[in-house]
């Protein structure tokens, strides 16, 4: 089996470690026999991506990304072992299309002279206000 992540960029399953933990929180007994969550593991730099897609990945910004350059993502949402799987996997292909995904770069902007004048105007009237309410000196 293979994680399709494009039409052309795939993951094969053997490069994708997943292993069953016990999940926690509240869920009675059953939390202690079942091991229900999923722990899912994925070298980055021994994975058989394009080039571009790792060096997105190892740049981007993710707690749930080592420094080691392995992705481990704790799946632990539903009840049943299967659907955890399957929510690990979909985070992991949300993951790493988030972090090569191309961002338009911000073009910086000027406030125009009027909007200046504006802001001004109010400051001042502002201040004239609280000038205003002052203490009255009577003599």
């Amino acid at each position: 089996m293979v994680l399709s992540i494009r039409n052309h960029i795939v993951i094969p399953d053997d490069e994708i470690e997943i292993s069953a933990i016990r999940a926690q929180g509240a869920g009675g007994q059953n939390v202690n026999k079942v091991s229900s969550a999923v722990h899912l593991r994925f070298d980055i730099k021994a994975s058989s991506l394009p080039d571009d897609y790792k060096q997105g990945l190892l740049g981007y910004s993710d707690r749930r990304i080592s420094r080691d350059g392995v992705i481990i993502i704790k799946a632990q949402r539903f009840r049943t072992q299967e659907k955890n799987r399957q929510d690990a996997k979909q985070r992991l292909i949300d993951l790493v299309l988030a972090a090569t995904l191309k961002r338009k770069t911000r073009k910086a902007t000027r406030p125009t002279r009027s909007s200046q004048s504006k802001r001004m105007d109010k400051k001042t009237k502002r201040g004239r206000t609280k000038t205003l309410r002052g203490r009255v000196d009577i003599e």
